[in-house]
Formats: structure tokens, sequence, C-alpha cells
């Protein structure tokens, strides 16, 4: 799909709470009319625009309910500066790619802090004491320091492009890993939420409100998922009642 169409579908609010709900599990229309607080024609009418751009699908279930769920990975890109705009959208790139041999992805920068903070201050018996030398030295100056900056923006414009793919890379492997985590929390429709929860704790959240944060989830609804992953023995609290992962 063309990205300004793209942009256009993702522009109202409400498509994007539905993604974000479908990014946990795939629900049918009365649960999402429920989550967005609107009724379930205009939920059917933004499904309908969501599965004609391919972003999401549908299957019916054994009592002919309807669930949609979030079709394929993809990435929009939005540049603004003013000096560009642009965008793109794009699939993730292959898992095989060698990212450690990518020339710039790597960056170094070194400010030259007498560069930076010298001062153009010159006196007005300078200025009229400069020579034609003088003038012509500060003409080549000119020209070194312009053509060492053109080199830099095309080094920083192949990084920028060396990161835009590695972005795509780590896209598609962040959704590799949550569907393997998911099948290894029973692969249940919940189990999206679970790993969520998990990856949460993993990453050093210890209460329910800095999880219930980080995974932008009600609180009631946290802390039922971290009873259900500590029967599992995937989580513990200690006397504290913070939660780590379980000792291995």
């Amino acid at each position: 799909m063309d990205s300004a169409e793209l942009l256009d579908i993702l522009g109202n609010e409400n498509r994007r709470r539905i993604l974000r709900l479908l990014s946990r599990r795939p629900c049918y229309v009365t649960e999402i009319s429920e989550y967005l607080g609107v009724s379930p024609k205009a939920v059917i009418d933004h499904l309908r625009k969501l599965e004609d751009a391919g972003l999401i699908e549908s299957r019916t279930d054994d009592q002919r309910r309807k669930y949609f769920s979030i079709s394929r990975n993809l990435r929009l890109e939005v540049s603004v500066s003013p000096y560009e705009f642009g965008m793109k959208s794009a699939y993730p790139a292959s898992a095989n790619l060698d990212v450690s041999r990518w020339r710039y992805l790597s960056l170094n920068v070194q400010l030259d802090a007498e560069e930076t903070d010298e001062t153009n201050e010159t006196d007005a018996d300078d200025d009229e004491e400069r020579t034609e030398a003088e003038d012509g030295a500060e003409d080549d100056e000119t020209v070194e320091q312009a053509t060492g900056l053109a080199e830099e923006l095309d080094e920083l414009q192949q990084l920028q492009r060396e990161l835009s793919l590695a972005q795509r890379w780590v896209h598609g492997r962040i959704a590799d890993v949550q569907n393997r985590l998911g099948d290894a929390l029973d692969g249940e429709d919940e189990s999206r939420l679970h790993a969520e929860v998990l990856s949460a704790v993993a990453g050093g959240g210890s209460s329910v409100g800095e999880i219930s944060r980080a995974v932008e989830a009600p609180e009631h609804v946290v802390d039922a998922c971290l009873s259900e992953l500590a029967d599992g023995g995937f989580v513990e609290r200690d006397e504290d009642g913070e939660w780590s992962l379980a000792e291995k």
C-alpha cells in the first residue's frame, strides 16, 4: 500500500486503538466496541478500512463469531526536517542479514571543542589590514570546509539507510521472538499479553504499577497475568510484594 494512504488510515485515533488492541489478542466486534466505547456499526466501518488496507484479517470460530487479528508485520517511517519530508513503508528485512558487517552502523561522533567554542569576532582594524593573500587563504578554507561537510553528509545519509534497514531487521526479529515466547506460554490468545508482562519483568519492572505502565494495560489485568505466570513458574514475588523472573 502507498505510504500516504497508510498514513491517512492510521490518522484516525480509533483505528490506532483497534490495532493496539489486536496486537494483544484477536477480538470480535463486540469486544472492540466495548473497548473503544463506540457503536458496533462504527467499529465495523473501521475494521473494513483496516482490512481493505491489508493490515488486519478475519476468521470465524465454531460459534460463527468473526475474529479480527493483525495480518502481517509492517513498518511505516516518516521523516520531517527543514531539509526533508518523506514517508516509506516496508516489510521486515531478512533475519539472515549480517548487521555486524555494515560499514556505517557504528557511529563515532567527535566534536572539536575548540571549533565549537571558537568565536568569529574580529576587530575593524583587522578587517582593514586584510591582504588579498589572506582573502585567498580564507577562500581555500571555505572550500575545504564545504567539501568536508559534504563528505560527512554522505556518510550520515548512508548511516541513515543502514539504520532504517537495521530497524526493519529488528522489527522482524522482535515479532519472531514474541511468537516463540507466546508458544512457550502455551500459545493461547492471552499469551501475547502474558509475553509482554513477562518481558516487562525481565526489563526490571517489579511492581504492578510499573509493569502496567510498561505494557499499557490496566493494573487489575496485569495483576491477573502475574498471578497466572507465577502459577506457571515463570515469575515469583518476594515478601515485599515485588515481582521478578523465577530463578532457573
